[in-house]
């Protein structure tokens, strides 16, 4: 479930880690889907979950007529679906393609759509390394978000990151002129590496006006349970919002 991404040259990767021949979006995990988490599933997955397809997505035809022309976000790995909701409630007039693998988070945000009567996201239940690749042609995106990504702590493991240049420039190559980038982290090692890499990446620009390069968390993203985690175990949140040129 998922692509090989080309190998950089190590005179442009910002740090010196071997990339796996294969990156993925996602860790396999365990988890058990709830009663309410599976009714939601039966009840609005119909509607809401769309199929992954080798061919690019027509979102018009996916969310429907009444969001025609809105703004397109695509966010990658959402867990359990609370700030999703949360930014997808507050920003109705945008259209969400939210990437998930685990069956109890796609259920908990259908959960939460249908609790708070939210119409503009679709979900595709796959690993968004190939949804980039085959469901998203070149400047389709007005926005990504990837919020707290797996740091992946061990330094023998920083070749799982998620965040490495090769997903960067296809992630970059997905964003219209104008369209943002923004990622967060509540693991400072894994924020440095991400700001390198996006920094290194030159058809984006970094937006923050702070000389360390951060940004301030965006009105719109909420205070997850996993930046709540962190700060009650004494780590900062980063937050990162690059644009394309």
């Amino acid at each position: 479930m998922s692509v090989s991404p080309p190998t950089p040259s190590s005179d442009t990767a910002p740090e010196a880690v071997a990339h796996p021949r294969v990156i993925r979006t996602f860790v396999k995990r365990g988890g058990r889907t709830t009663t309410g988490q599976a009714k939601a599933f039966a009840t609005l997955g119909p509607q809401y979950v769309l199929p992954y397809q080798e061919t690019p997505l027509d979102a018009e035809v996916a969310f429907g007529a009444e969001l025609a022309g809105t703004p397109l976000v695509l966010e990658i790995g959402f867990g359990m679906g609370d700030a999703t909701a949360h930014i997808a409630a507050l920003l109705p007039q945008t259209r969400f393609l939210c990437c998930e693998v685990h069956e109890p988070g796609v259920g908990a945000l259908l959960k939460h759509m249908g609790e708070r009567e939210i119409r503009n996201i679709r979900i595709v239940q796959h690993d968004a390394v190939e949804v980039l690749a085959h469901m998203l042609v070149p400047q389709a995106l007005d926005g990504i978000h990837i919020f707290f990504p797996d740091p992946w702590h061990k330094k023998r493991h920083h070749k799982r990151r998620l965040i490495q240049p090769p997903l960067v420039a296809q992630l970059a190559s997905r964003l219209k002129p104008g369209g943002y980038l923004h990622l967060a982290t509540d693991w400072q090692p894994y924020a440095e590496q991400m700001l390198a890499v996006l920094s290194a990446e030159p058809t984006l620009r970094n937006t923050s006006s702070d000389p360390a390069g951060w940004a301030e968390r965006p009105h719109y993203r909420p205070q997850t349970k996993f930046e709540r985690r962190g700060l009650r175990l004494g780590h900062g949140v980063w937050d990162l919002v690059f644009t394309k040129r």
